[in-house]
Parts: C-alpha cells; sequence; structure tokens
C-alpha cells in the first residue's frame, strides 16, 4: 500500500484538462443542435461560441503547464 492517496500536481493538470475538453465537446454539441434548428437564437449561439473559445483557452493554458520550459 505504498501507492499515494493524493494526486501530484501533473495528475490534477491532466484531469482539469479532460474535464474541460469534455466541457468544450458538449458546447460543440449544443452549438452544432442550435445551428441545426430553423431559426438559432444568435445571442445564445454567440454566447456558447464564445465559452467554447474560453474553455479552448483554458486547455491550451493547462497544457503548457505540463510542457517544461526548455532553454535553447
Amino acid at each position: 500500500m505504498n501507492a499515494p492517496s493524493e494526486m501530484n500536481f501533473e495528475e490534477m493538470v491532466r484531469v482539469k484538462i479532460e474535464v474541460l475538453r469534455r466541457e468544450h465537446r458538449d458546447l460543440d454539441a449544443a452549438i452544432h443542435a442550435l445551428e441545426e434548428t430553423g431559426r438559432p437564437d444568435q445571442l445564445t449561439l454567440r454566447r456558447l461560441k464564445k465559452q467554447k473559445l474560453a474553455l479552448k483557452d483554458q486547455i491550451t493554458r493547462l497544457e503548457d503547464q505540463l510542457i517544461p520550459d526548455i532553454i535553447a
């Protein structure tokens, strides 16, 4: 029973990235479904797209934390 009961920083970041990716996919599906309706609500569509972009930015920032800085 030497396995640590808590996740380290990298594991927590990876889990957070996966959660954000799932939310991003869900938003993408919601946007697609809204666009498929005859006359989508443009305000709602714009808000969903902004949320999706914000999630993508968060994912990118977290992924950058996992990549070590390399001095060239």
